[in-house]
């Protein structure tokens, strides 16, 4: 690079234009870039969208196999669906199962409660039945087989 305030000596001078044509020559010759090759990948992408791989008989020869491929896919497809409708079916299941369980324990506690002692005695009151006030005889058979009443 050269400083516009420098002076240069002729014979830079004579150097400088001759790179400079030698440069416009060169560039005059060059060809232009040739395109670039399509690869692997979007030859095939091409082919299976124009369909023409379907024309080709090494197709042909592995259509049996693509179509067991198709088969297993949709098998896979298949079988996550199914899968999916048994989860939600064990999940509605595994709901209920909670909701009958806390019913259940509900319902335990109201029976434990109803069935105490001084809540049948209320219950069975309207009825006319009432508490004894005298506590129960335990009755036994002697080896003679007399009845004797204790009181315990």
């Amino acid at each position: 690079m050269s400083n516009k305030f420098r002076e240069i000596p002729k014979e830079e001078k004579q150097i400088e234009k001759i790179k400079n044509a030698e440069t416009k020559t060169s560039a005059k010759n060059t060809t232009p870039p040739k395109p670039r090759k399509k690869g692997v990948l979007a030859k095939g992408l091409s082919a299976v969208f124009s369909g023409t791989f379907l024309t080709n008989e090494s197709t042909l020869k592995h259509i049996p196999f693509l179509l067991f491929l198709a088969f297993i896919a949709i098998l896979y497809i298949a079988n996550g669906y199914y899968a999916d409708g048994k989860i939600r079916e064990v999940n509605k299941i595994t709901n209920e199962l909670k909701e009958l369980r806390s019913e259940y324990i509900s319902t335990k506690s109201d029976l434990m409660f109803v069935s105490k002692q001084s809540e049948v005695a209320k219950s069975v009151e309207p009825m006319g039945l009432k508490e004894p006030i005298v506590p129960p005889i335990k009755i036994e058979l002697d080896t003679t087989n007399k009845i004797i009443a204790n009181k315990n």
